[in-house]
């Protein structure tokens, strides 16, 4: 009856904890039984053990097991001093991993740093070996005393690979935590060949939360590397709104290309997402805009101005299609001290470059004149002022749409 009494009592009292006896360190430990205090933790001066419990029957079971036979010869004053010389290195050493954990964390950070200002300059990854050299070059001359931070700076191919993708995914799911908020979105989708003839998909998405915050960003790119019907785009798409774990009912708008498989109301990707929103039961409807996301193509297509156009283009081409015409006007604005060396090439590739092309052809109408007609050519609508203030006007528009381009979904 009495150890049922007692097991019970045990079972109902609580239990004692070692952090409430507030044990202290005390100084004379250091001399008899060679350990210190750090960051409230006994550890050992010659082994670097440490003891969970601030006890001194645990110190000296340690130091008697252990490191007795080694100091037994060792009077008082002779342990002081090897505690005290103890102390020391431990302390070195403490301040040396501490100063090179400082390091490796900078060299980690310097590394993101340049693998940042390589992918946003869509260079090639081995540019960051190439950087690195030429920057242990001029730390030899500038401070060769700091050359070693330098080279612990890891910038080889795959590391910069892996920085990127490490930036990748955390812009990623930046761009999630932050569409948990939205209150709306809209998608523009474009899908493109490369240069390998590989269709690329590319998703992006304009959202806004409920402080009307509009977050832009390029959600998501597909390689498709079969067919590319309406169907297999809106797979791909679909299963980007998955990853991302946006809500259907949520989706207001869509822009796409005027291609069939993206805007056909049955068997193209308009016509299967609204298809989807049904089956998802959502109750608003789905929008859909038509080529916003190419509108300064189709602005230079209702522009009727073929006549600027093709004559500042026939002016251009007459002066750099040929060598010799090109260096002579070249010679020739620097004679003039001109303001501008040179007139930019235009390629109807590169329908954006036609903005420079009209603005520099505008700034250097009087200049081009003079230089066709030392050429014998017809200079009539330069000097024509209904002309001029037409190039003008063009020039104003395509630089205005060339700074200023449409928002998805807008």
């Amino acid at each position: 009856m009495m150890l049922q009494v007692i097991a019970k009592l045990a079972l109902t009292m609580p239990k004692r904890k070692v952090d409430s006896e507030n044990r202290a360190f005390k100084n004379r430990w250091e001399a008899e039984y060679m350990f210190t205090d750090i960051a409230g933790k006994p550890v050992c001066l010659i082994c670097g053990a440490n003891v969970a419990v601030i006890k001194e029957f645990n110190l000296r079971r340690h130091y008697e097991t252990k490191h007795q036979d080694n100091l037994k010869d060792l009077n008082t004053e002779q342990k002081i001093q090897k505690a005290e010389e103890l102390k020391k290195n431990l302390t070195l050493q403490q301040m040396f991993f501490t100063r090179a954990k400082s390091q490796s964390e900078a060299a980690v950070k310097a590394s993101f740093i340049v693998a940042e200002e390589i992918a946003k300059s869509a260079r090639p990854f081995t540019e960051g070996e190439f950087l690195k050299s030429c920057m242990i070059k001029v730390f030899d001359v500038l401070c060769p005393d700091k050359k070693q931070m330098l080279a612990n700076v890891s910038l080889s191919r795959n590391t910069i690979a892996d920085r990127v993708c490490e930036m990748a995914t955390d812009l990623r799911t930046q761009l999630s935590e932050r569409s948990k908020d939205f209150i709306a979105y809209s998608l523009a989708v474009d899908e493109s060949t490369d240069m390998t003839d590989t269709a690329q998909l590319a998703i992006f998405i304009r959202g806004v939360d409920s402080n009307l915050r509009v977050t832009e960003e390029i959600m998501d790119i597909k390689s498709m590397h079969g067919t590319t019907t309406g169907k297999d785009i809106f797979e791909n798409v679909c299963q980007s709104i998955t990853d991302m774990k946006l809500p259907w009912d949520k989706l207001i708008a869509l822009t796409t290309d005027g291609a069939p498989s993206m805007c056909s109301e049955k068997s193209g990707l308009v016509g299967r997402m609204r298809v989807k929103m049904q089956e998802e039961n959502c109750t608003g409807e789905l929008t859909a805009y038509h080529c916003i996301i190419h509108q300064e193509a189709l602005c230079g297509k209702v522009v009727k101005m073929d006549n600027v156009m093709s004559t500042v283009t026939q002016t251009v081409n007459f002066i750099r299609a040929k060598g010799l015409n090109h260096r002579q006007f070249q010679s020739f604005m620097r004679e003039i001290d001109s303001e501008f060396a040179d007139i930019p090439y235009h390629t109807e590739v590169r329908w954006l470059s036609r903005g420079k092309v009209l603005n520099r052809v505008f700034e250097l109408s009087n200049e081009i004149c003079q230089f066709i007609d030392s050429k014998g050519k017809d200079s009539t609508n330069f000097r024509d002022e209904k002309w001029k203030c037409e190039l003008a006007f063009l020039a104003d528009i395509t630089a205005h749409q060339r700074l200023k381009p449409p928002a998805p979904g807008t």
